[in-house]
């Protein structure tokens, strides 16, 4: 009997560990899965790159003005001047008038690119195509009224909604920055060294050159496919030069006209 009970329990813990095994193997293929959706929800890293892509464009805006504000009460003939580039007054439009993260509603999903890239403004390549379709008379149907398709996604209004919180919890990062490091990098000193974690980081080396992005397999495939070009280049050329030279015994052959 006490055999049986310990066969029995041996059995349940066997069992209870395949479960745990089975679930973990889930989980990981679920969040493999989810890091392939273009449709998924924005990281805090994609967040705040784009933040700060956003208010370093504006501040590059007005960095190069040569307009002197003028500060003091109304009355006052002893006003205070100073340069616009250097103010507070910069600093505060360039976050709040419109906001900063309201810029963050002109991006889309470009569902053809990888990681952070996916978000950029403009329409993507499917959303253009249909575009063309639509314009020649061809009947599409997206479940959506027309005048919705450039409308923003749910993915780029929490892009937005995380924007807003990151700006009202470092606000204070940001000022110091303004006043105390532009020398230093924004996104650096903003997203790598206060807002994300250690491992939160990859998508700030992200940087979009021009062509969809290839996989390793893609890459070393074309990588294979110039070496064979080159080979066949340089054996040209040798035979090339050997029927200039006229043989490989280095002999050459003339010809008499007569």
């Amino acid at each position: 009997m006490q055999n049986s009970l310990i066969v029995n329990l041996a059995v349940l813990f066997f069992l209870s560990v395949q479960l745990i095994l089975v679930r973990c193997e889930d989980d990981e293929e679920d969040n493999s899965i989810s890091k392939q959706d273009p449709h998924r929800d924005p990281s805090l890293c994609e967040v705040c790159k784009y933040l700060t892509t956003e208010l370093k464009g504006r501040l590059d805006e007005t960095g190069k003005t040569k307009e002197v504000i003028e500060t003091g009460y109304g009355l006052d003939t002893k006003k205070k001047k100073k340069e616009y580039y250097k103010s507070e007054l910069r600093l505060i439009e360039a976050v709040n008038d419109p906001h900063v993260c309201d810029k963050i509603l002109e991006y889309n999903i470009h569902a053809e690119r990888k990681g952070s890239l996916r978000f950029a403004k403009g329409r993507s390549q499917t959303m253009e195509a249909l575009h063309n379709l639509k314009d020649k008379g061809v009947k599409v149907e997206l479940g959506i009224p027309y005048e919705m398709w450039d409308t923003p996604s749910s993915g780029v209004t929490e892009m937005q909604r995380k924007c807003f919180k990151i700006v009202e919890e470092y606000e204070d990062d940001i000022e110091d920055w303004y006043w105390n490091n532009q020398h230093k990098d924004l996104t650096k000193f903003l997203c790598r060294d206060r807002v994300l974690s250690h491992n939160d980081q990859e998508c700030l080396a992200e940087q979009w050159t021009g062509e969809t992005e290839k996989t390793s397999e893609e890459k070393s495939s074309k990588e294979k496919s110039s070496k064979k070009k080159t080979k066949k280049s340089n054996n040209l050329e040798k035979n090339k030069l050997k029927g200039d030279i006229g043989g490989d015994d280095g002999t050459h052959e003339t010809k008499t006209e007569l």
